[in-house]
């Protein structure tokens, strides 16, 4: 090998080891890190291996922090264990007492979809069936008209792990606040009224609150 020969390779190695550096440090492509949860969280949405049909954990770095079950000051007129729905706000309060409440993220309705007003807990369900109304089979039959006879109870199930049934006075309003089989839907407005939460919320929902509690559902845009 000639010395001009081992000069020009050692030329070319220096060359593209000094392109390799300048790649790394170019401006506008910062490192991707991965989001800090707090532990609290993971573990309050990890998977539920004890229920009938085991709940996988929720990828927590994909959801809004603001939708994690809390505890928070709520300034409210009604009487503690009184569930309000802010359809606007996208949250679930469980009135507590000395102004307070626990907050759940919710998915809500689209636009004419929502239910306002007060209703009651009538019936309370684990992993329950689902049935589309005939409103719901009518404006998407190839979805839904297959489930008409109803869906059983499951992961790919829309109703999630538990329901609670909505009444108001003695009629079924059709309105349910329920589970979700799809947990990036929470935060957002797309179901046919209903109000979805994580399973593991409406797990811990459903055990806090007993048949006869009273729902409260806000007009879109209340503050």
């Amino acid at each position: 090998m000639s010395a001009e020969f081992s000069r020009r390779a050692f030329l070319v190695t220096a060359a593209s080891a000094a392109l390799a550096g300048c790649a790394s440090a170019r401006p506008g492509m910062p490192q991707m890190m991965a989001p800090t949860v707090d532990p609290q969280f993971v573990a309050m949405y990890g998977a539920r291996p004890d229920e009938r049909f085991p709940i996988p954990a929720i990828d927590v770095t994909r959801i809004d922090p603001q939708l994690f079950r809390q505890e928070v000051a709520y300034d409210s007129f009604e009487r503690p264990g009184t569930i309000v729905v802010d359809p606007g706000a996208r949250f679930l309060y469980l009135v507590r007492e000395n102004g307070r409440a626990m907050r759940y993220g919710v998915g809500v309705g689209r636009a004419g979809y929502d239910y306002q007003g007060d209703a009651i807990i009538q019936r309370k369900a684990e992993w329950p069936r689902w049935t589309p109304t005939a409103t719901m089979i009518a404006e998407d039959p190839e979805r839904n008209l297959p489930f008409a006879g109803g869906m059983e109870p499951g992961l790919k199930n829309p109703l999630g792990a538990r329901a609670l049934y909505l009444f108001k006075n003695g009629v079924d309003t059709l309105y349910r606040i329920h589970g979700t089989n799809d947990p990036l839907s929470i935060g957002k407005s797309l179901s046919s009224g209903c109000v979805r939460l994580f399973n593991q919320d409406i797990i811990d929902l459903h055990q806090r609150v007993p048949n006869g509690t009273r729902v409260v559902v806000l007009p879109t845009g209340m503050v």
